[in-house]
C-alpha cells in the first residue's frame, strides 16, 4: 500500500478477540500511540467477553460478532488479532483483501502452506500482514542487533537459545491447547518461537537443523519439550530448547562471537538491564564500555512493535516482522518438527509444497499426527 504524504497520521484500529492478550497487551500499546491511532471497533463471538472489552477500551468502540461484518461497517487500516492459532489465516486474510494491513499474535499460521495463502493474499492487496515478535523491538535487542550485524563483536560462532517455562494440566485444559489442528503444535510453536525468533534476528539465516522432541508429560498431541542443534550460513552452531515442564522458568538467549559474549536472561519480555555484554580477553576496556545498551530504555513490547508497524505504514513500506522474515522463522519451526520426528537433519528451503511438512507441522508422521489424520 502506497501512503501520499499528504494522509492523515491517525490510523482506525480494529481488533479481533478481546480476551487476556488483547485487552492486556494490544489494548495498552493501542493506548501508548493514542496520538496516531484510533480504537474503532472489536470483534468477539463471546457477547459478554465483547461488552466487558468495550467497556474497559471506552464506550466509543463499536462491536461486532464476526471479522466480516466490522471489515464491511468500519474500513479499518489496520486489524490487530489476538484469536486462538487456527483462526488467525482466515482472519488475516480477509482483513487484507478489505485492505487492512493487519498485526497479529504468533504463530501467525499454523503451517507453512497457509503462510505462503497470507503472502498471496499482500501481494493481491498491498496491505501487509506482521506478526507479533515483541522481543525483537526492546532497545536491548536493538542495540544487540546492530553490533552483531556490523561486524564491532566478530562473528557469531557459538549461541544458546532457551525456553524453560512451565505449564501444568490446568493450563491444557482450554479446549484449544495442545492439539495440531487449533495450536499448530507445542512449546516449539506456542512458546519458544519468541526465542529462537529473537536468535535468528540476531545471528541470520539458519542452515542445518537436527532435533528431538517428546512427550514426557502431558497427554497432547503435540510435544512438551524439544530440542534441536543449528548451524548457521556464517558457520556459527547452536542448541534450542523449548520446553513447558521447567519448574525454574526463564528464557535465556547467549551468543559468543570473536570479540564478546551477549547474554539476554529474562522471562516474558526484557529491558536493557537484561542483557550483558562479556568482552574477550584481548578487548581494551574503552572498546567494551561502547557495548552497553543505550541510555534510553525501551521494554521489549506489543507497544514498541505497534510504533515500528506504525511507522512502516507512513512511509508506505513493508513492516519488520513480516514477509520473508517473518516466514523463515516459521520455516524453523516446521524444520526443527522434519528434523524430530524423521530422524534426520533437515536444510532450510527443503520443506514445500508436496512435503507433509509443508501443510502440516506434524508431517502427517504416525506417532505425531492426530489418530484422524493416521
Amino acid at each position: 500500500m502506497t501512503v501520499s504524504p499528504g494522509s492523515p497520521t491517525r490510523r482506525r484500529v480494529a481488533v479481533v478477540g478481546t480476551g487476556a492478550i488483547v485487552s492486556g497487551s494490544h489494548l495498552p500499546a493501542v493506548r501508548a500511540h493514542a496520538d496516531r491511532v484510533d480504537l474503532v471497533a472489536a470483534v468477539d463471538v463471546d457477547p459478554e467477553r465483547l461488552d466487558a472489552f468495550r467497556e474497559l477500551a471506552g464506550e466509543q468502540v463499536s462491536g461486532y460478532a464476526s471479522i466480516d461484518a466490522m471489515l464491511d461497517a468500519e474500513r479499518p487500516d489496520l486489524v490487530l488479532i489476538g484469536t486462538p492459532p487456527a483462526l488467525h489465516r482466515d482472519q488475516a486474510v480477509a482483513a487484507l483483501k478489505a485492505g487492512a494491513w493487519v498485526l497479529c499474535e504468533k504463530p501467525l499460521t499454523l503451517s507453512l502452506a497457509e503462510y505462503d495463502d497470507i503472502a498471496a493474499a499482500e501481494e493481491a492487496s498491498g496491505a501487509y500482514a506482521a506478526v507479533v515478535f515483541q522481543h525483537r523491538y526492546g532497545s536491548g535487542a536493538v542495540h544487540a542487533r546492530e553490533l552483531i550485524t556490523s561486524g564491532e563483536l566478530g562473528a557469531p560462532l557459538v549461541a544458546h537459545c532457551q525456553t524453560t517455562w512451565h505449564r501444568d494440566a490446568a493450563y491444557y485444559a482450554v479446549p484449544w491447547r495442545g492439539k495440531w489442528a487449533s495450536e499448530g503444535g507445542g512449546p516449539t510453536m506456542g512458546h519458544g518461537i519468541h526465542q529462537f525468533d529473537l536468535m535468528l534476528h540476531l545471528i541470520g539465516e539458519w542452515e542445518e537443523i537436527r532435533a528431538m522432541a517428546a512427550r514426557l508429560v502431558h497427554d497432547t498431541e503435540s510435544e512438551d519439550v524439544s530440542t534441536a542443534l543449528v548451524r548457521f550460513r556464517g558457520g556459527a552452531l547452536a542448541t534450542v530448547v523449548n520446553s513447558v515442564l521447567s519448574p525454574d522458568e526463564v528464557s535465556r538467549l547467549r551468543v559468543d562471537c570473536a570479540e564478546a559474549t551477549v547474554e539476554l536472561t529474562h522471562l516474558y519480555g526484557h529491558t536493557n538491564d537484561s542483557w550483558v555484554y562479556t568482552p574477550a580477553p584481548h578487548v581494551d576496556s574503552a572498546r567494551a564500555a561502547a557495548w552497553r545498551t543505550p541510555a534510553h530504555d525501551v521494554p521489549s513490547s506489543h507497544t514498541a512493535q505497534l510504533g515500528a508497524l506504525l511507522d512502516a505504514y507512513d512511509t508506505g513500506t513493508r513492516p519488520p516482522g513480516s514477509g520473508r522474515d517473518a516466514r523463515a522463522t516459521l520455516e524453523f519451526a516446521a524444520a526443527l518438527y522434519k528434523a524430530a520426528f524423521t530422524g534426520r537433519s533437515v536444510h532450510a528451503g527443503e520443506i514445500g509444497p508436496g512435503d507433509p511438512f509443508y501443510a502440516a507441522m506434524h508431517g502427517d508422521c504416525p506417532d505425531w499426527a492426530p489418530e484422524e489424520r493416521a
